[in-house]
């Protein structure tokens, strides 16, 4: 069962966890700032209330994590999402990441391709009145050509590779984040979507995400 109760003692724990992400070199103000808001707790099952704020991955079911806070600080910062923009995140997990991306004021489309993560999304509340999210069940490697184009896309699982029809869904200009490779670790990488046609690829830290999988999972 998730918690809804954000103590004065998470608050506080929070505030120690964004000094962490601050000396790790995380600098984005905001990003710093939108993670400091969001109460991570909310989001683990309430036996790991205690440890919620540590810089861990933690488990949430159907063989699915909850990214370490750096990873999602870090993704965050390289996205350079921000008010009025439009993301497409892959992989909404535990909608950790989601909540942290509309602080910002972006408007998230968000996809889960675990019916189970889904539907426990849907029915948690508190996720369904944040505001500036639209939940989706659905294959990512698919995406949502319906709403393209996107300003943003963020995938939070390793792509074997970049995924060909999400890059077709972002807008010139614009840019994806997503960690490559099929080993246990894999290069970040940011796509952008040149305005005179054309992709260009920068490559930054390596990290270890779960893999990204195709199709939808219906159990």
């Amino acid at each position: 069962m998730r918690p809804t109760i954000d103590t004065y003692r998470h608050q506080g724990l929070r505030k120690k966890l964004v000094d962490s992400l601050r000396t790790k070199g995380i600098n984005d103000e905001a990003v710093l700032t939108a993670l400091g808001a969001v109460p991570r707790h909310f989001f683990l099952d309430s036996a790991f209330d205690e440890i919620a704020y540590e810089d861990r991955a933690f488990p949430i079911g159907q063989g699915q994590t909850i990214s370490h806070p750096y990873t999602v600080a870090y993704q965050t910062q390289l996205l350079g999402a921000g008010r009025f923009l439009k993301v497409l995140e892959v992989g909404t997990g535990s909608a950790y990441q989601a909540v942290v991306l509309a602080r910002l004021g972006a408007q998230v489309y968000t996809i889960e391709r675990q019916k189970t993560l889904f539907d426990g999304n849907r029915g948690f509340t508190w996720l369904q009145e944040q505001p500036g999210i639209k939940f989706f069940y659905g294959d990512g490697f698919a995406g949502l050509p319906t709403y393209a184009p996107f300003d943003r896309i963020l995938i939070t699982a390793a792509a074997p590779s970049v995924p060909d029809k999400l890059l077709e869904q972002l807008r010139p200009g614009g840019w994806m984040v997503v960690p490559v490779g099929e080993s246990e670790v894999q290069q970040m990488k940011k796509i952008v979507r040149l305005t005179e046609g054309g992709f260009a690829e920068e490559v930054y830290d390596s990290f270890s995400f779960v893999p990204m999988l195709s199709g939808k999972k219906a159990d």
